[in-house]
């Protein structure tokens, strides 16, 4: 189960959970508050309106990441983490893939390793 886990793939799994915490902990106060909460995020000012266009694009520039990055790698069900985000958040799926992404790198050197030897 170990297999594969390098410190890079950990910190991005760290910055998962954080990006989990962090961003369900607002979503929570939101529902419970009944907040609207796609109206408040684009009619809460300009400021708050270039946040989140600023995420939206860095996530459409991640997700064709994921694809295609993880097309090259042989990574399935790269549908999952786009979707997930959709569940949860970006700030979650996104690090997570790059830690699963880092485990995929790492099993590929060591595969490249033990052919070479």
């Amino acid at each position: 189960m170990t297999r594969n886990w390098t410190p890079l793939a950990v910190v991005y799994l760290v910055v998962a959970v954080a990006g989990l915490v962090g961003t369900w902990t607002y979503n929570a106060i939101a529902i419970a508050q009944g907040n609207d909460f796609i109206g408040d995020l684009v009619s809460s000012g300009p400021a708050v309106s270039s946040i989140t266009t600023d995420l939206l694009v860095v996530a459409v520039a991640g997700s064709t990441l994921i694809v295609v990055e993880s097309r090259r790698l042989g990574m399935r069900f790269a549908w999952a983490y786009i979707l997930g985000s959709a569940l949860t958040a970006f700030a979650f799926t996104f690090p997570l893939w790059l830690a699963m992404r880092e485990r995929r790198l790492a099993a590929r050197r060591a595969e490249a390793d033990s052919v070479g030897a």
